[in-house]
């Protein structure tokens, strides 16, 4: 699956005001929850925060990928926030994160999980990516960046 395949520059927020970790979850919650009419912003949330449970998403870099399976979920989506002031997200480098990708898969998705996981861990390790989109920047240019990374490997 590819990035580009789910995200859309309706998906991107480059304004968003969290201030902490669970605002960015009940954010990045809404905003998945908000593609989907099936699903519900605090299902979102209690999806995200379980993973958050088993160890933090923060990547390192300023950068995190909250990210879950959901059941009855039938398609894998996925968002992205900018945040003017980092939020500590318990990254492995201690430093604030303003850059979030959040991410849901269907349940039995496992291998799809991965993969797309990987993508986006994988854009963000390369050289000036975070960099990029820290700028001043239109949410079509932010998912043009992002998706960068379907051609990664």
């Amino acid at each position: 699956m590819k990035l580009s395949e789910i995200l859309s520059p309706d998906c991107i927020r480059l304004d968003s005001d969290a201030t902490s970790k669970k605002r960015v979850l009940e954010s990045v919650s809404q905003l998945l929850a908000d593609t989907d009419e099936e699903l519900s912003p605090r299902e979102v949330f209690d999806c995200l925060i379980a993973r958050e449970k088993l160890g933090s998403t923060g990547l390192g870099q300023g950068v995190a990928i909250p990210h879950g399976r959901l059941a009855g979920l039938d398609k894998t989506i996925g968002v992205f926030l900018r945040l003017p002031k980092g939020v500590d997200f318990d990254a492995p480098d201690n430093e604030p994160v303003d850059l979030v990708f959040a991410l849901l898969v269907p349940k039995e998705s496992t291998e799809e999980h991965l993969q797309v996981l990987a993508s986006i861990a994988s854009y963000f390790n390369s050289k000036g990516s975070g960099d990029a989109l820290r700028v001043d920047i239109t949410p079509q240019k932010a998912c043009e960046l992002l998706c960068q990374a379907d051609g990664q490997d």
